[in-house]
């Protein structure tokens, strides 16, 4: 009989991975546009959002692998990698935003350029979690479900113990 610690913990659900999402990548994502702004007024803004945007994809993508998505560690190299690539495309949505705002208005000010970048960001983000649950850490949700003990007793018989299990834990719900 397995004890509860030997039990991995199961992936949370679409609604609780956002949320996390939201708590963990907004978290990371304030303290960033906060760090660009600061960044750039020493270095252009395009090169200070590129230094903050990996610094924050490195921190995020680990705080994804172990609250958000419930990986059992550490990113990998690869998960790192695919995040990388989703950050990329955050990276060009954000500049777009600021360069459209700066063709708009001669001299935005820096509450102005924060709103842009932020809402950039949030809609960044929602494709971002759209990628990272059904790519990025797709493996660890179906390697959950794939563990989750079942609720039968050790003496089942042959054939009920050879009948397909519904999925206990929906990753991709």
């Amino acid at each position: 009989m397995e004890t509860a610690q030997s039990r991995q913990p199961a992936a949370p659900g679409a609604f609780t991975s956002f949320a996390r999402f939201v708590l963990c990548g907004g978290g990371v994502g304030l303290a960033s546009s906060f760090a660009v702004a600061v960044l750039a007024s020493w270095i252009p803004w395009m090169l200070a959002n590129a230094l903050i945007t990996a610094g924050s994809t490195l921190l995020a993508t680990e705080l994804h692998a172990r609250f958000t998505f419930g990986a059992a560690g550490h990113a990998t190299w690869r998960q790192h990698a695919q995040s990388a690539g989703s950050a990329a495309a955050a990276y060009a949505v954000t500049c777009a935003a600021i360069l459209v705002l700066h063709q708009l208005v001669a001299a935005p000010g820096a509450v102005l350029e924060q709103v842009v970048y932020l809402s950039a960001c949030a809609l960044a983000g929602v494709a971002r979690f759209a990628v990272l649950r059904l790519v990025v850490f797709a493996r660890e949700c179906s390697q959950a479900r794939a563990t989750v003990p079942t609720a039968r007793p050790a003496h089942a018989t042959v054939a009920r113990d050879s009948a397909p299990l519904a999925p206990a834990v929906l990753c991709h719900a």
